[in-house]
């Protein structure tokens, strides 16, 4: 039986989990927005909150780490490739490589942005429904002329879907290729390889046969999607929001 992990709906009472998924679309741009201009104390503030609203999800810490340790790999680089071009007081120096105190610097309030967008998005999945996801996307998108607001709704609800699918192929993956001593090899492009292909091709499959149940079953974009409505709290915590993002960016 799959197990669950962080990409995932979670069943909860929380106040997140009870305002407007319209408003939570709102809230996940401007938090975003707001960090990648905010400096070190306006992370830090948006970083506590985030902690605990993830707290509050009742999600485990330790799950949620261990889940996004691939994504790790990515900060890595980016720390790395900031340090090394990043110009400025030069701390290591090799040949035609230096590592500068301000690319440090750079490079870590990059991954600090990054992470933030992450917990971010996590915090938005975790306390929302992708049926929602899909009524919020086709609603702010019925506005606009010669836009098709239903499947692009119905896309976004489907990838939504799909990532907790996707990251337990990819463990299933990793658990065969260890069985079958995989990881002795040296070669990290092999490895690479070896884990990436296996998993492209069984989502593509897996697409596929979404794609086919769905015809089977007469699909519609037109189907009734849950009943939206906002409130008062909706709007306090709108306004909270935008207070906080404005502070942070001072």
């Amino acid at each position: 039986m799959a197990e669950l992990t962080v990409f995932g709906f979670r069943q909860g009472t929380s106040l997140l989990h009870r305002l407007d998924v319209r408003f939570k679309l709102i809230f996940l741009v401007l938090i975003s927005l707001s960090s990648l201009k905010a400096q070190v104390a306006g992370l830090s503030l948006l970083t506590l909150i985030l902690v605990v609203a993830l707290i509050n999800v009742r999600v485990s810490l330790g799950s949620i780490l261990r889940d996004l340790r691939y994504a790790s790999v990515l900060l890595i680089f980016i720390f790395v490739a900031r340090a090394l071009s990043t110009s400025g007081s030069v701390l290591v120096e090799f040949k035609i490589i230096s590592v500068t105190r301000e690319g440090l610097y750079e490079g870590a309030l990059v991954c600090w942005r990054l992470v933030i967008v992450i917990m971010a998005g996590l915090t938005f999945v975790l306390t929302t429904r992708p049926s929602e996801i899909k009524a919020a996307v086709a609603w702010m998108l019925r506005p606009f002329p010669f836009v098709p607001a239903k499947r692009i709704a119905t896309m976004m609800s489907l990838i939504v879907r799909f990532m907790p699918v996707i990251f337990q192929q990819a463990k299933e993956t990793l658990d065969a290729q260890r069985a079958r001593g995989v990881e002795n090899r040296k070669n990290p492009v092999y490895r690479l390889v070896k884990l990436g292909i296996p998993i492209l091709r069984r989502t593509f499959e897996r697409a596929d046969k979404l794609a086919l149940a769905m015809e089977a079953r007469c699909y519609s974009e037109n189907r009734t999607d849950p009943r939206l409505a906002s409130g008062i709290k909706d709007w306090i915590v709108f306004f909270a929001v935008v207070f906080l993002c404005s502070i942070t960016i001072m």
